[in-house]
């Protein structure tokens, strides 16, 4: 059974099917929202929604050590993390869908480690290669195998948020290399590495990044809201043929 942590496309009853709810409690205080099992294309799956029932919690908010936790205790084999980003590669303007295979950190302030104490010890874990490269190559596996485009590679940002991030900042990060920036996929990427958990992201651009493109003036989502409903639907295509 694989775990799904995102949000948009999942939380449908029409999406997971045969949906039950369970609360589990870890020693890091209260997951973002209770574990919904249930059955995504006739597969079993556990999903948690990132940001809470009802997106309470902001990115730099959202209580990763407890999510990732409790989804080891559940017995999973693997998270696949569904992130919405602002594209800087071409590939990825409005409605473009990645695979990312590397990450630079950008945050500050966030509970980023099991290992914070003297009880708890010291462990230091290889993040040489972030995301893990078994199962983002099953999910670049499946995409090809349904035909829905996907850009096989990328360097994801990810920023404190929540706001957005500056046109300098964007220009900083895209000669830094990165390809896409986003808000959630750190920590949990190393949470999960230090629990042993596969992790992988696939990412959905909802706008190109401030000063690229349409968003050289400002952002606006609003216009973009069909584009980025279609490349969501790709997105749980993709997933769904993963599992198979």
């Amino acid at each position: 059974m694989y775990a799904l942590i995102g949000g948009s496309g999942f939380t449908s009853d029409d999406v997971i099917t045969d949906r039950e709810e369970v609360v589990v409690t870890t020693p890091y205080g209260d997951t973002s929202a209770p574990i919904v099992f249930g059955l995504l294309g006739g597969k079993r799956v556990a999903f948690l929604r990132r940001h809470g029932r009802k997106h309470e919690y902001a990115p730099h908010r959202v209580p990763s050590r407890a999510n990732l936790w409790a989804l080891k205790k559940c017995g999973v084999e693997g998270v696949i993390a569904v992130g919405t980003v602002g594209g800087i590669a071409p590939e990825l303007g409005p409605g473009g869908i990645a695979v990312p295979d590397q990450l630079i950190d950008y945050t500050w302030g966030r509970e980023v480690t099991y290992y914070d104490s003297p009880e708890a010890g010291v462990k230091h874990v290889d993040f040489t290669h972030p995301f893990d490269r078994a199962l983002s190559a099953r999910l670049i596996a499946a995409a090809d195998r349904i035909g829905v485009p996907v850009f096989k590679r990328g360097v994801y940002a990810c920023t404190q948020g929540p706001r957005l991030e500056t046109a300098a900042e964007v220009e900083r990060m895209r000669r830094d290399g990165a390809d896409m920036i986003g808000m959630t996929l750190y920590p949990e990427a190393a949470l999960a590495r230090e629990l042993a958990l596969p992790y992988a992201g696939i990412c959905v651009s909802v706008n190109h990044a401030a000063g690229i493109g349409d968003s050289a003036e400002k952002i606006d989502f609003e216009s973009l809201a069909d584009v980025v409903e279609k490349a969501v639907l790709g997105v749980v295509e993709v997933v769904k043929a993963s599992l198979d």
